[in-house]
């Protein structure tokens, strides 16, 4: 089955109501700079009944890069899932995102028996963020730094 998502350029210039169209998507927002992410959030997918998955590229501005800015949310150190208006941030969004996988392949339900329970999501998710940073610092990317924090622009 081929994944039901699409890629979302930033909404600038536009109000912060969703349209009814918005309002059943799943966003899925992270660093399209991150190959492991990348990858990841490409071959994720949602079963129909639970809306369309957007990705939302985490270095454009957006209306939810900042909702999520002003949530006080390190979008260098999770990725974000919004659903049905609630925000999901690092372990809990990568849960959430697994009890609405299709479960369509290998990929999917592999990714939905690791995540499905929330104990697993917490143990697991801090070394998949540890190797998404050495990974970004061998690749001398830079932090999106969505809080605007001083001297920390580097990974």
């Amino acid at each position: 089955m081929i994944p039901t998502h699409r890629r979302a350029s930033a909404s600038r210039g536009r109000s912060n109501a969703p349209s009814a169209e918005e309002a059943a998507d799943i966003l899925l927002v992270y660093d399209w700079e991150c190959p492991a992410c990348d990858a990841y959030c490409r071959r994720v997918s949602v079963q129909p009944s639970a809306g369309r998955l957007r990705l939302v590229n985490a270095r454009e501005a957006s209306d939810v890069l900042s909702e999520i800015t002003k949530a006080g949310l390190d979008i260098d150190e999770g990725m974000v899932v919004k659903i049905a208006g609630q925000i999901h941030y690092g372990s809990d969004a990568i849960h959430v995102l697994a009890l609405h996988s299709s479960r369509a392949d290998l990929f999917n339900s592999l990714s939905h028996y690791l995540f499905r329970s929330k104990w697993l999501s917490r143990v697991l998710y801090p070394g998949l963020r540890a190797c998404r940073r050495f990974l970004l610092k061998i690749l001398r990317k830079t932090r999106i730094n969505n809080l605007g924090n001083e001297g920390n622009d580097r990974f």
